[in-house]
Protein backbone atom coordinates (compact mmCIF):
# COMPACT_ATOMS: atom_id res chain seq x y z
CA UNK A 1 0.00 0.00 0.00
CA UNK A 2 2.82 2.34 0.84
CA UNK A 3 4.62 1.44 -2.41
CA UNK A 4 1.41 2.09 -4.39
CA UNK A 5 1.21 5.60 -2.95
CA UNK A 6 4.75 6.43 -4.13
CA UNK A 7 5.51 7.86 -7.56
CA UNK A 8 7.24 5.38 -9.91
CA UNK A 9 10.51 7.30 -9.69
CA UNK A 10 10.49 7.12 -5.88
CA UNK A 11 9.62 3.42 -5.90
CA UNK A 12 12.51 2.69 -8.31
CA UNK A 13 14.86 4.70 -6.11
CA UNK A 14 13.76 2.70 -3.07
CA UNK A 15 14.52 -0.56 -4.90
CA UNK A 16 17.96 0.72 -5.92
CA UNK A 17 18.77 1.84 -2.39
CA UNK A 18 17.68 -1.50 -0.97
CA UNK A 19 19.71 -3.39 -3.59
CA UNK A 20 22.90 -1.44 -2.92
CA UNK A 21 22.38 -1.74 0.83
CA UNK A 22 22.28 -5.52 0.45
CA UNK A 23 25.45 -5.46 -1.67
CA UNK A 24 27.22 -3.28 0.92
CA UNK A 25 26.13 -5.49 3.80
CA UNK A 26 27.34 -8.57 1.95
CA UNK A 27 30.67 -6.86 1.16
CA UNK A 28 31.37 -5.89 4.77
CA UNK A 29 30.18 -9.26 6.05
CA UNK A 30 32.74 -10.95 3.79
CA UNK A 31 35.40 -8.61 5.17
CA UNK A 32 34.56 -9.69 8.73
CA UNK A 33 34.73 -13.42 7.92
CA UNK A 34 37.85 -15.37 8.87
CA UNK A 35 38.49 -18.11 6.31
CA UNK A 36 40.89 -20.52 7.95
CA UNK A 37 42.60 -23.58 6.48
CA UNK A 38 43.74 -26.52 8.58
CA UNK A 39 45.83 -29.57 7.73
CA UNK A 40 43.62 -32.63 8.10
CA UNK A 41 46.14 -34.82 9.93
CA UNK A 42 46.29 -36.07 13.53
CA UNK A 43 49.28 -33.85 14.23
CA UNK A 44 47.03 -30.77 14.33
CA UNK A 45 44.26 -32.33 16.44
CA UNK A 46 45.01 -30.29 19.60
CA UNK A 47 44.70 -27.02 17.65
CA UNK A 48 41.50 -28.19 15.96
CA UNK A 49 40.02 -29.01 19.39
CA UNK A 50 41.10 -25.60 20.70
CA UNK A 51 39.47 -23.85 17.75
CA UNK A 52 36.25 -25.83 18.20
CA UNK A 53 36.13 -24.83 21.87
CA UNK A 54 36.72 -21.22 20.93
CA UNK A 55 33.88 -21.16 18.39
CA UNK A 56 31.44 -22.01 21.15
CA UNK A 57 31.42 -18.22 21.34
CA UNK A 58 28.48 -17.55 18.97
CA UNK A 59 29.88 -14.32 17.53
CA UNK A 60 33.22 -15.93 16.65
CA UNK A 61 31.44 -18.97 15.19
CA UNK A 62 29.54 -16.71 12.80
CA UNK A 63 32.83 -15.12 11.67
CA UNK A 64 34.76 -18.36 11.07
CA UNK A 65 34.82 -20.39 7.88
CA UNK A 66 36.88 -23.52 8.43
CA UNK A 67 38.41 -25.58 5.58
CA UNK A 68 40.49 -28.73 5.97
CA UNK A 69 42.82 -30.33 3.47
CA UNK A 70 46.22 -31.92 2.92
CA UNK A 71 49.24 -29.56 3.07
CA UNK A 72 49.66 -29.15 -0.70
CA UNK A 73 45.98 -28.18 -1.08
CA UNK A 74 46.06 -25.74 1.85
CA UNK A 75 49.19 -24.12 0.34
CA UNK A 76 47.35 -23.55 -2.93
CA UNK A 77 44.23 -22.18 -1.26
CA UNK A 78 46.25 -19.59 0.64
CA UNK A 79 48.18 -18.64 -2.48
CA UNK A 80 44.92 -18.12 -4.42
CA UNK A 81 43.37 -16.10 -1.58
CA UNK A 82 40.61 -18.64 -0.94
CA UNK A 83 41.57 -18.61 2.75
CA UNK A 84 42.99 -15.86 4.95
CA UNK A 85 45.35 -17.97 7.02
CA UNK A 86 46.44 -21.53 7.68
CA UNK A 87 49.09 -23.91 8.87
CA UNK A 88 51.04 -24.12 5.63
CA UNK A 89 54.15 -26.04 4.61
CA UNK A 90 57.17 -24.34 6.15
CA UNK A 91 58.95 -24.25 2.77
CA UNK A 92 56.37 -21.62 1.68
CA UNK A 93 56.28 -19.67 4.96
CA UNK A 94 58.74 -16.90 3.88
CA UNK A 95 56.06 -15.66 1.43
CA UNK A 96 53.68 -14.64 4.24
CA UNK A 97 53.32 -13.06 7.65
CA UNK A 98 53.68 -15.86 10.20
CA UNK A 99 53.27 -16.53 13.91
CA UNK A 100 55.67 -18.42 16.19
CA UNK A 101 53.37 -21.41 15.98
CA UNK A 102 54.04 -24.49 13.91
CA UNK A 103 54.00 -28.27 13.67
CA UNK A 104 57.36 -29.29 15.08
CA UNK A 105 59.32 -32.43 15.95
CA UNK A 106 62.57 -32.70 17.87
CA UNK A 107 63.67 -36.11 16.69
CA UNK A 108 61.51 -38.88 15.27
CA UNK A 109 58.03 -37.77 14.18
CA UNK A 110 56.78 -41.16 12.85
CA UNK A 111 54.59 -39.55 10.18
CA UNK A 112 57.21 -38.30 7.71
CA UNK A 113 58.94 -41.35 6.29
CA UNK A 114 60.94 -42.47 3.30
CA UNK A 115 60.59 -46.00 1.95
CA UNK A 116 63.30 -47.85 0.07
CA UNK A 117 62.79 -47.94 -3.68
CA UNK A 118 62.55 -45.47 -6.54
CA UNK A 119 62.57 -41.79 -5.57
CA UNK A 120 59.02 -40.49 -5.45
CA UNK A 121 57.41 -37.41 -3.91
CA UNK A 122 54.19 -37.44 -1.90
CA UNK A 123 51.57 -35.34 -3.73
CA UNK A 124 50.12 -34.26 -0.36
CA UNK A 125 53.45 -32.76 0.71
CA UNK A 126 55.65 -29.77 -0.03
CA UNK A 127 58.15 -29.44 2.82
CA UNK A 128 58.88 -33.15 3.29
CA UNK A 129 59.61 -33.70 -0.40
CA UNK A 130 62.25 -30.97 -0.26
CA UNK A 131 63.55 -32.27 3.09
CA UNK A 132 64.32 -35.67 1.54
CA UNK A 133 66.36 -33.92 -1.18
CA UNK A 134 68.14 -31.69 1.35
CA UNK A 135 69.13 -34.79 3.33
CA UNK A 136 70.13 -36.67 0.18
CA UNK A 137 67.90 -39.64 1.00
CA UNK A 138 66.51 -41.63 -1.92
CA UNK A 139 63.18 -43.44 -1.85
CA UNK A 140 59.46 -42.78 -1.72
CA UNK A 141 58.31 -40.00 0.63
CA UNK A 142 55.09 -40.62 2.56
CA UNK A 143 53.60 -38.25 5.10
CA UNK A 144 50.63 -37.77 7.40
CA UNK A 145 48.31 -40.36 8.88
CA UNK A 146 49.07 -42.97 6.22
CA UNK A 147 52.77 -42.71 7.12
CA UNK A 148 51.97 -43.09 10.82
CA UNK A 149 49.93 -46.22 10.06
CA UNK A 150 52.80 -47.54 7.94
CA UNK A 151 55.17 -47.14 10.90
CA UNK A 152 52.73 -48.65 13.41
CA UNK A 153 52.37 -51.71 11.20
CA UNK A 154 56.08 -52.33 11.79
CA UNK A 155 57.13 -51.83 8.18
CA UNK A 156 60.63 -50.69 7.22
CA UNK A 157 61.18 -46.96 6.64
CA UNK A 158 63.46 -44.08 7.60
CA UNK A 159 62.19 -41.15 9.65
CA UNK A 160 63.20 -37.90 7.91
CA UNK A 161 62.77 -35.83 11.06
CA UNK A 162 65.12 -38.13 12.99
CA UNK A 163 67.74 -37.97 10.22
CA UNK A 164 67.51 -34.16 10.33
CA UNK A 165 67.94 -34.02 14.12
CA UNK A 166 70.88 -36.45 14.06
CA UNK A 167 72.62 -34.45 11.35
CA UNK A 168 72.01 -30.89 12.55
CA UNK A 169 71.02 -31.28 16.25
CA UNK A 170 68.00 -29.06 15.66
CA UNK A 171 64.20 -29.50 15.72
CA UNK A 172 62.37 -29.54 12.41
CA UNK A 173 59.43 -27.24 11.61
CA UNK A 174 57.10 -28.93 9.13
CA UNK A 175 54.39 -26.28 9.00
CA UNK A 176 53.74 -22.80 10.32
CA UNK A 177 50.69 -20.62 11.01
CA UNK A 178 50.75 -17.94 8.31
CA UNK A 179 48.37 -15.44 6.73
CA UNK A 180 48.14 -13.33 3.61
CA UNK A 181 47.89 -10.00 5.40
CA UNK A 182 48.10 -8.76 8.96
CA UNK A 183 45.30 -10.33 10.96
CA UNK A 184 44.77 -9.43 14.59
CA UNK A 185 42.22 -12.25 14.87
CA UNK A 186 44.73 -14.90 13.79
CA UNK A 187 47.43 -13.45 16.03
CA UNK A 188 45.11 -13.66 19.01
CA UNK A 189 44.08 -17.22 18.14
CA UNK A 190 47.71 -18.36 17.79
CA UNK A 191 48.91 -16.74 21.00
CA UNK A 192 45.91 -17.94 22.95
CA UNK A 193 46.55 -21.52 21.81
CA UNK A 194 50.19 -21.35 22.91
CA UNK A 195 49.24 -19.89 26.30
CA UNK A 196 46.89 -22.79 27.07
CA UNK A 197 47.49 -26.46 27.73
CA UNK A 198 44.89 -27.97 25.43
CA UNK A 199 43.60 -31.36 26.50
CA UNK A 200 41.96 -33.42 23.78
CA UNK A 201 38.81 -35.06 25.23
CA UNK A 202 38.84 -38.85 25.25
CA UNK A 203 35.76 -39.13 23.03
CA UNK A 204 37.46 -37.03 20.34
CA UNK A 205 40.67 -39.07 20.58
CA UNK A 206 38.57 -42.22 20.21
CA UNK A 207 36.58 -40.84 17.26
CA UNK A 208 39.61 -39.52 15.35
CA UNK A 209 41.60 -42.70 16.00
CA UNK A 210 38.71 -44.83 14.78
CA UNK A 211 38.42 -42.78 11.57
CA UNK A 212 42.03 -43.63 10.76
CA UNK A 213 41.96 -47.20 12.06
CA UNK A 214 44.63 -46.36 14.66
CA UNK A 215 44.62 -47.49 18.29
CA UNK A 216 43.82 -44.66 20.68
CA UNK A 217 46.94 -45.41 22.74
CA UNK A 218 49.04 -44.97 19.60
CA UNK A 219 47.34 -41.63 18.88
CA UNK A 220 48.16 -40.36 22.38
CA UNK A 221 51.74 -41.65 22.05
CA UNK A 222 52.12 -40.01 18.63
CA UNK A 223 50.84 -36.61 19.76
CA UNK A 224 53.41 -36.62 22.59
CA UNK A 225 56.11 -36.26 19.90
CA UNK A 226 54.58 -33.12 18.36
CA UNK A 227 55.17 -29.61 19.68
CA UNK A 228 53.86 -26.25 18.47
CA UNK A 229 55.79 -23.34 19.99
CA UNK A 230 58.64 -21.90 17.96
CA UNK A 231 61.50 -20.87 20.22
CA UNK A 232 65.00 -19.87 19.15
CA UNK A 233 66.09 -23.47 18.36
CA UNK A 234 63.03 -24.08 16.19
CA UNK A 235 63.60 -20.80 14.35
CA UNK A 236 67.24 -21.70 13.85
CA UNK A 237 66.22 -25.10 12.49
CA UNK A 238 63.76 -23.52 10.05
CA UNK A 239 66.33 -20.96 8.92
CA UNK A 240 68.83 -23.76 8.29
CA UNK A 241 66.31 -25.77 6.28
CA UNK A 242 65.24 -22.79 4.15
CA UNK A 243 68.87 -21.97 3.39
CA UNK A 244 69.67 -25.55 2.37
CA UNK A 245 66.45 -25.86 0.36
CA UNK A 246 67.39 -22.97 -1.94
CA UNK A 247 70.01 -25.16 -3.58
CA UNK A 248 67.41 -27.90 -4.21
CA UNK A 249 64.75 -25.55 -5.61
CA UNK A 250 67.24 -24.07 -8.08
CA UNK A 251 68.02 -27.50 -9.57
Amino acid sequence: LIFNSLPISHFSLLIYITYFDIIAIKFYAEKLLLKFGSISYLNLLPFQVFLKQRVSNTQFKQMLRYKKGVPSLINQRLKRGEIDGAFISSIHSPLYECEDLGIIANGAVYSVLIIDGDSKSDIESATSNILAKVLGVDGEVIIGDKALKYYLEGREAQDLSLIWRDRYSLPFVFARLCYRKKSQKLKCIGREFLSKRVKVPYYILKRESSKRDIDIKDTIWYLSHISYKMGWREKRGLKKFLKLSKHQIRR
